[in-house]
């Protein structure tokens, strides 16, 4: 039998994340994803990944010491960037490309982690006409990567808001770009590589490139009294609503309940409370619609609607919006790498030959 998607075929046991897309659950080495993502920073849950439980006071002062001794680029590196501007790349392109020159200097899996956010930083200013913010030693990580692209402290609340983010996708099962990352790692290859042609997968809009989609619908519909006029139009031309309907949640995927929490926080506190109101309210329109022209499918929001919602709340252009999935899932793709190195065989599956047989070969001067 093949499966060519590979659907429910177990290939790796991990301690790392639990997806139950029937309960609409995620588990984070333990801790449901609510939980965590409300209360803990984005480098507790790093260690937490890395290490198996959260850090000691000691141990998380060292490990964020490392990171930001660590996030500075080999001038080499904003070299390579100034050209991917100059070639006018995208941010998920620039971020592949510079990634590979982690390795000129470490392997490290700190240092790959702390220099993510440097590259898009940097290359998002560059790209803008600036220059590059030289990161902050006293900053968290993900303060330090709203400073590094405006230049300005962040106030606290968008940097919870941030970290929220950055803890609820950090991991999330056998997913494309993290069974890649698998599958290098088990050659024997070095962390870099693995987290480049995890990049490569990331960047596929199948996978990490469709929340600018869902923001746009919303942004298209303007007024909560079009929503339902606007989305029956849509359904009905085959269109596909972004931001709803998941691979394997059959209910509401929860990390879409964490940041419309996270996002109602940060609006209500000091965002434009209007967009949340009438993003609110497509999602309810959309649903209710979903479930009346598709029944059975169980299309619900995704994580995508309100990533895209907290991320634009953020001050962030459509374009960062796949690159800070990448800072933060980059994290789990080393966890996984190690994992995979503890006990390592080389992923080697198995295909189905489907072509001709018995072929006899024709010199060349006898082919027509």
């Amino acid at each position: 039998m093949v499966n060519s998607g590979l659907d429910d075929v177990v290939a790796a046991v991990t301690r790392l994340s639990h997806v139950d897309g029937e309960r609409g659950e995620l588990i984070i080495a333990g801790f449901p994803v609510g939980d965590l993502a409300e209360h803990a920073t984005f480098e507790e849950t790093t260690w937490l990944l890395w290490h198996g439980d959260l850090p000691a006071a000691r141990q998380l002062e060292a490990f964020r010491a490392a990171l930001a001794a660590a996030r500075a680029l080999p001038p080499a590196t904003v070299s390579l960037l100034r050209d991917c501007v100059d070639a006018r790349l995208e941010p998920m392109d620039a971020l592949r490309i510079a990634a590979g020159t982690i390795s000129m200097t470490s392997d490290d899996a700190c240092a790959i982690v702390a220099r993510f956010p440097t590259i898009v930083a940097a290359f998002w200013r560059l790209r803008r006409g600036a220059e590059p913010v030289v990161p902050r030693g006293n900053l968290g990580h993900a303060a330090n990567f709203l400073y590094m692209l405006s230049g300005e402290a962040p106030d606290p609340e968008r940097v919870r808001a941030l970290e929220t983010y950055l803890n609820t996708v950090i991991d999330h099962g056998l997913n494309a770009s993290t069974f890649t990352a698998r599958v290098i790692t088990s050659t024997g290859s070095d962390l870099v590589s693995s987290v480049v042609g995890a990049l490569g997968a990331l960047k596929g809009p199948l996978h990490g490139g469709a929340p600018g989609p869902a923001l746009d619908m919303v942004f298209e519909i303007g007024d909560a009294s079009h929503a339902e006029t606007m989305l029956r139009r849509k359904i009905e031309a085959g269109e596909k609503l972004m931001g709803f309907g998941h691979r394997v949640y059959k209910v509401r995927d929860p990390r879409a309940e964490v940041l419309a929490l996270a996002a109602e926080r940060m609006y209500t506190r000091g965002g434009d409370m209007s967009l949340y109101t009438l993003a609110r309210s497509v999602e309810a329109t959309a649903i209710r619609l979903l479930a009346e022209y598709k029944p059975g499918r169980r299309l619900q929001t995704n994580v995508e609607f309100y990533t895209a919602l907290l991320l634009h709340g953020l001050g962030l252009e459509v374009p960062l919006f796949t690159p800070t999935f990448a800072i933060s899932r980059v994290s789990g793709w080393i966890a996984h790498a190690l994992e995979q190195r503890s006990a390592n065989r080389i992923i080697r599956p198995q295909s189905q030959y489907a072509g001709p047989r018995d072929r006899k070969w024709v010199p060349l001067s006898e082919r027509d």
